[in-house]
């Protein structure tokens, strides 16, 4: 890796296009006309800027920069071609990055690695849990370590996870710092692209808050037979079981899993001009990941989110794994080189292993439209001149919608009703089996005391609209209830839009 300046454009050229190849073939149906719409993945059509795209509304600043930068991009392209170009970007930067890192091998032994890091239980189960945002930055994770390496492009290399933000730049800082050594500009380049979402972060008047009780709900788990800690080290081990890739209960798929990525870091054990501080970086991500399988580590992940909300970036410690499946790509691909004219055919053991991850995950992603109800219900508050914000019910964060195929995504009417000035208020607690990992937006707090009484007097809790777009027939009929003196301005089987034309007290929920 010292000598990574010998990479040639062609080589680069290819491996971005197999890279491409691979994301297609990943995607499948999700490159239809639409918007993949999937757990944490949530694209709306014409966003607008808000409060909340820039962290100044909502819970912990997530969304930020990534939802100002798609918004951006959507003025200038339909949104949902931003967020197709924005998934085929991972695979095909994920692939050329980490190719670049094995200059001295041959092409095959190059895409080897490349094909590795991006076809891997990492990429298919944070693809299927929708964190793009964090994919983005692990695209970047080779690049990242290239230029710290080479001394020179370390502001492009980062520029994908500063897009990704609060999680994706803590991976890349945890994969940089190791590798940096003592290097203080690299700690200051991450500083840096971390603004964005540390500084509204850090300016909230309400503080960060996290629950603790996260630790316990996004712990790593066994998505095969050899454990937590078994499934870590095969680079799997997401806490949400719905985001495992069809086929994962197979003995013989999670031997060759672990299999796969105890060779490629056998393989970068035998490199001889190895980087040292990737493989110190992905002892330290294993081992946060780790940590979070066993009762003290958790116990200390809770004290730092005392200390701190910000450091709730550490409930989900399976994401850490990231430098090891680098480490393990790169050292793959060393042991396609010392297979000679086989290099290249060792490029498809990854699918061979992963087969599931083809086509949409077997089918999962695909891409849906949002009703036209969604949209008339859009224009009508967006041209309304009243002040009052808008409410989303019922109050839960996740949504299983029949026009969305059944499949479970964050609710996306806080992006999809945003309009300057107006603020949408939704629930972001998450229930995780029996466990309830509490709101981190204090009006959310404040809200759910007041939906607790009988007949909640929304006006006073500063509320124009009020969006149903799910509920239970139980659920459907208090929320009637609630609003008989509204006036029902959209009235159809996927979406029920109110408007209050009470006077408004306030801005917040009181």
């Amino acid at each position: 890796m010292p000598h990574a300046t010998r990479v040639g454009p062609q080589v680069g050229a290819l491996s971005a296009l197999v890279g491409l190849v691979l994301g297609c073939l990943a995607l499948g149906p999700a490159l239809g006309w639409g918007f993949v719409l999937h757990q944490d993945m949530v694209f709306v059509p014409d966003p607008a800027f808000s409060r909340f795209t820039f962290g100044l509304a909502g819970g912990a600043p997530r969304v930020v920069p990534s939802d100002a930068v798609v918004t951006a991009l959507s003025t200038v392209i339909p949104a949902q071609l931003v967020q197709k170009a924005i998934l085929l970007a991972v695979f095909a930067l994920g692939c050329s990055g980490a190719a670049g890192l094995l200059p001295e091998a041959s092409a095959g032994a190059r895409l080897t690695a490349g094909a590795y890091y991006v076809w891997n239980p990492y990429v298919a189960e944070r693809l299927l849990m929708g964190q793009w945002a964090l994919l983005l930055g692990y695209a970047g994770l080779p690049w990242v370590v290239r230029a710290i390496v080479l001394r020179k492009g370390l502001a492009p290399a980062m520029l994908p996870a500063a897009v990704g933000g609060f999680a994706a730049m803590t991976v890349t800082a945890v994969t940089a710092l190791p590798v940096a050594g003592r290097r203080l500009r690299v700690a200051v380049a991450l500083l840096a692209f971390s603004s964005p979402w540390l500084v509204a972060a850090l300016l909230r008047p309400a503080g960060l808050e996290g629950d603790p009780v996260g630790v316990d709900a996004f712990a790593a788990r066994a998505d095969g037979p050899f454990g937590a800690v078994g499934s870590l080290l095969s680079l799997g081990g997401i806490w949400n079981a719905y985001a495992v890739p069809p086929g994962y209960d197979t003995l013989a798929g999670a031997v060759a899993r672990l299999v796969l990525a105890v060779a490629g870091i056998a393989g970068f054990a035998l490199l001889k001009d190895r980087c040292h501080g990737l493989a110190v970086a992905a002892v330290l991500g294993f081992g946060i990941a780790c940590a979070g399988v066993t009762e003290p580590g958790r116990e200390a992940f809770k004290w730092l989110i005392g200390v701190w909300g910000g450091f709730a970036v550490f409930r989900d410690a399976q994401q850490f794994v990231a430098p090891l499946a680098l480490l393990a790509a790169v050292g793959f691909g060393a042991l396609a080189e010392r297979a000679g004219r086989w290099a290249a055919v060792m490029a498809l053991v990854p699918l061979a292993v992963l087969p599931t991850l083809a086509w949409g995950a077997a089918g999962t992603l695909r891409a849906v439209d949002y009703p036209e109800s969604w949209s008339q219900a859009r224009e009508i508050i967006r041209r309304d001149p009243e002040s009052g914000n808008v409410l989303v019910l019922p109050f839960e964060s996740y949504r299983v919608f029949p026009w969305n195929g059944g499949r479970a995504v964050l609710d996306p009417a806080q992006r999809y009703f945003a309009t300057p000035g107006r603020d949408v208020i939704a629930d972001d607690s998450v229930r995780v089996g029996t466990m309830v990992v509490g709101a981190e937006d204090s009006r959310v707090r404040e809200l759910e005391r007041v939906l607790e009484g009988p007949s909640p007097n929304l006006a006073a809790a500063g509320f124009r609209y009020v969006v149903v777009d799910a509920g239970t027939p139980v659920e459907r009929r208090r929320f009637e209830e609630w609003l008989s003196t509204a006036r029902l301005l959209v009235d159809t089987e996927e979406l029920r839009l109110y408007r209050i034309d009470a006077p408004i007290a306030g801005g917040s929920p009181n």
